[in-house]
């Protein structure tokens, strides 16, 4: 246990280092580099790909105004990941981040430790995005 602490914990400084932005946390890091071409820096869904895609971005500073005031993180960290998608909903355009983090982390870390760092980095992103609420 106490290596898989130490492994998460290193990939995150190694990660954080890459980026040059220790300013920034890692949730935001990964949003500026995974989510903003869509949903625009500041999360409005108006990022530079959002005309070209068929459905407009989710407005992902509106998330718990329109959740009754309470953000919606178990559904928002659903979505990010995608993984566990009910096909009969329909397609995404939204990539499907928990099997491309997956794809990265597992050969770094291996399948149960590079599960984790993946999980890891979605709750990442999903606090931050629980961060933009307005």
């Amino acid at each position: 246990m106490k290596k898989f602490i130490l492994a998460v914990a290193f990939s995150f400084v190694l990660l954080s280092d890459r980026t040059g932005a220790q300013e920034k946390s890692y949730g935001q890091v990964e949003y500026l580099n995974s989510c903003a071409s869509c949903h625009g820096d500041s999360g409005k869904g108006d990022g530079p790909l959002a005309g070209e895609l068929k459905t407009a971005p989710a407005n992902l500073t509106r998330l718990a105004e329109r959740n009754g005031g309470e953000f919606p993180y178990s559904h928002v960290f659903a979505v990010i990941d995608g993984r566990y998608v009910v096909p009969g909903h329909g397609d995404r355009e939204m990539p499907v981040w928990g099997r491309r983090f997956l794809q990265g982390d597992w050969p770094i870390y291996g399948p149960v430790v590079g599960e984790a760092v993946t999980q890891e980095r979605i709750h990442e992103l999903a606090r931050y995005v629980q961060a933009l609420q307005r």
